[in-house]
């Protein structure tokens, strides 16, 4: 699921029948998303009075466990007992009749996703309960009650708005608001509105420098050593996959909390507090307060792990950092580090990075080099290299211009380099890696940097 930043009334704004049927003639996408049929299922009352059918037994009881689930989330945060506002969203009922351009996003077993524009902030994300996804579809099948089946899925999508009103971090996708209608019960009708957000392609993100990765990997610890910490408690993501995340303006954000949980394991001894995994289980330690040691912290960090550390973090890294790199893989792997050492020791990896510690001792090579400050060549297709920032050429993050020209003697095609203003995330600037020298171009903000024994310096 995709997409996240929130507040309405402390019942989360109750729009009237207008309000709603506005939204239903805007489109029919929104009309699959609000599932507005209640003629198809009319609602049950207190008693059965209106001659609607009441669930089952069997849903009734998992209606009332997932509604004491909720209920606990806002009660741990410090006492409130409501779905009322934490950080503040803007956006109610009433501006889902002036949303345009919708288009599906994806959707998943419980929500679809949509992607809206809406004047005054821009394009958003709207999730609401996915009546043909097959959480709701197995549940009627199971229980033969589609209305009751709604609700419940629309009480996991409750708690994710919950949990994004509680919890404020740059790693976490931000509501803007939400649309909550009970008048229709039993079938509520719940719409967050949410950060846009696009999907994480593993894939792609292979492809892409190292220092890109890097940064993945380390929101993605800034993130979980959040929520073993949060206002909530120590909270553990349960389903955790690539696709609960997306990237937003070239960050890492998790967009799926509806499986999240605030529990801690009970225990009377260490055999009680086991962890496991496809491939390893993992004995952590039973506390004299009876609850197991780190286990939504430890989950988290093995996720991450198995998911996006061995994946991204040691293919083309800098060789003097892979050392470090594989310390974290190995202790991470192992559970022999926690999430505040998990965190520290990426923190240490960024600092030599960023310091340029990390780089060998060699002899002076810019010597080699002509310096033409305040010039760059045309802009044009050359050799490329990988993982490169431009798909055009070969475009590296360097620390100075020293190591950019231990690359470019490094690589056989490399005649010339530019050192441009441009900078990655950490404040690096980049430097294309040149095979031919083109006609020169004034340029305040570049330095040309030319082979001594290029063959076509002398007609510059």
């Amino acid at each position: 699921m995709r997409a996240a930043r929130g507040k309405e009334g402390a019942s989360l704004g109750r729009p009237g029948a207008a309000a709603l049927l506005g939204l239903l003639a805007a489109s029919a996408l929104l009309t699959l998303a609000l599932h507005s049929s209640p003629g198809a299922d009319p609602c049950w009352g207190a008693n059965g009075a209106r001659g609607c059918p009441r669930p089952p037994p069997a849903l009734l009881d998992e209606l009332s466990r997932r509604q004491r689930d909720l209920l606990r989330l806002p009660t741990s945060a410090g006492g409130h007992t409501e779905l009322g506002p934490s950080r503040g969203g803007r956006l109610g009922c009433e501006d889902l009749s002036r949303v345009t351009g919708l288009g599906v996003v994806g959707s998943g077993f419980t929500k679809l996703v949509l992607r809206a524009a809406l004047p005054g902030a821009g394009a958003i994300a709207l999730k609401s309960v996915h009546p043909a996804g097959s959480d709701v579809s197995r549940c009627v099948q199971r229980h033969g009650h589609r209305a009751g089946c709604h609700r419940l899925a629309s009480y996991k999508l409750l708690k994710e708005v919950t949990l994004l009103q509680r919890l404020d971090h740059p790693g976490v996708v931000k509501l803007h608001g939400q649309c909550y209608d009970n008048s229709l019960d039993p079938e509520i009708r719940v719409i967050a509105m949410l950060e846009l957000g696009s999907p994480l392609e593993m894939i792609q993100l292979l492809q892409t420098p190292w220092e890109e990765r890097f940064k993945i990997c380390l929101s993605l610890v800034k993130l979980l050593f959040y929520l073993a910490h949060s206002p909530l408690g120590s909270i553990v993501l349960l389903d955790f996959q690539p696709r609960q995340f997306v990237m937003v303006d070239g960050n890492l954000k998790v967009t799926d909390m509806d499986d999240a949980s605030t529990e801690e394991l009970s225990c009377k001894e260490d055999n009680d507090c086991t962890l496991d995994f496809p491939a390893k289980s993992f004995i952590l330690k039973c506390t004299s307060a009876g609850k197991c040691d780190g286990l939504n912290e430890k989950k988290n960090l093995f996720n991450a792990y198995r998911y996006f550390f061995t994946y991204l973090l040691p293919h083309t890294a800098p060789s003097a950092l892979r050392p470090l790199l594989g310390d974290i893989l190995n202790a991470t792997g192992d559970l022999r580090y926690g999430i505040n050492e998990t965190l520290g020791a990426f923190e240490k990896v960024l600092h030599l990075y960023k310091s340029g510690l990390y780089l060998q001792k060699r002899l002076p090579l810019l010597k080699e080099y002509i310096t033409l400050k305040g010039f760059r060549t045309m802009e044009m297709q050359d050799y490329k290299c990988w993982p490169s920032y431009s798909h055009l050429g070969c475009l590296l993050s360097i620390y100075n211009a020293e190591e950019a020209a231990a690359i470019c003697n490094s690589q056989p095609q490399c005649q010339s380099f530019i050192v441009t203003q441009q900078r990655t995330w950490t404040g690096r600037p980049l430097a294309s890696f040149r095979s031919s020298l083109t006609d020169l171009i004034p340029d305040v903000n570049a330095v040309l940097y030319i082979k001594r024994s290029a063959p076509s310096r002398e007609r510059l």
